[in-house]
């Protein structure tokens, strides 16, 4: 089995880039020629998935035009979050209640996905269905992060995820989520950490290491290491 559609996660303000996103939304910032988001929609087509939602709210005209006048062969719905930015956890709600699909895998674009991460989602997802989970996390050791200042979002042990005084593992901005852990969360406006928590609590968030050097635009600092790199 395989996940059919992606979805990418466009609608933050990226202020931690500021000045630079005043006038450009973050997926859109380029990094060696190819800005963020389009170098996360050809990863996606390089994985075989044909099938795209991504929300919007900051700058989304921006966002909408590129996809226009890009032209990808590929199936590609915006939907932006509306009055209020709904933030993760609300926006990847919004793309995936009203869809058919139970299951969908989310990318964050400020990551800098590339072909050595293919072998990696391909594996995560024989995983995901072949233990029947409902969450999976691609995470990688903080020392592969060409950002040496992250504290670390979670501890991994048997494949489980977990929240300890010291972290030692990156969330990378990849999920397999399935649709079916929104049903008791009421609220609208959330983070993806609500969904994160419950599951810890319930002992059945999965996490998935990769072994993939990884570079991440946190910031203006990094933003200008990248971009002299």
């Amino acid at each position: 089995m395989r996940v059919k559609t992606a979805l990418i996660l466009c609608a933050g303000y990226g202020k931690r880039l500021a000045p630079i996103t005043n006038d450009i939304p973050k997926p859109l910032l380029k990094v060696k020629n190819i800005n963020l988001l389009d170098n996360t929609i050809e990863f996606i087509k390089s994985i075989g998935i044909t099938n795209i939602k991504i929300n919007t709210f900051y700058l989304a005209d921006q966002i909408s035009s590129f996809i226009k006048n890009k032209n990808y062969p590929l199936k590609i719905d915006i939907l932006n979050d509306g009055e209020k930015i709904l933030d993760t956890g609300g926006g990847i709600y919004n793309l995936i209640k009203d869809d058919n699909e139970e299951n969908f895998i989310t990318f964050n674009p400020d990551t800098l996905w590339n072909s050595k991460y293919i072998e990696t989602i391909l594996n995560m997802q024989n995983y995901f269905f072949k233990n029947k989970i409902k969450n999976l996390l691609m995470v990688v050791k903080k020392d592969k992060s060409f950002d040496k200042r992250f504290k670390g979002d979670f501890v991994l042990k048997a494949d489980k995820l977990f929240r300890e005084k010291e972290n030692n593992y990156i969330y990378t901005g990849c999920q397999i989520i399935n649709k079916n852990l929104f049903n008791e969360i009421n609220d609208k406006i959330f983070s993806i950490s609500k969904v994160w928590d419950k599951q810890i609590n319930n002992q059945s968030l999965y996490g998935y290491e990769s072994l993939n050097n990884f570079i991440h635009l946190t910031d203006l600092e990094i933003y200008d290491k990248l971009v002299k790199k």
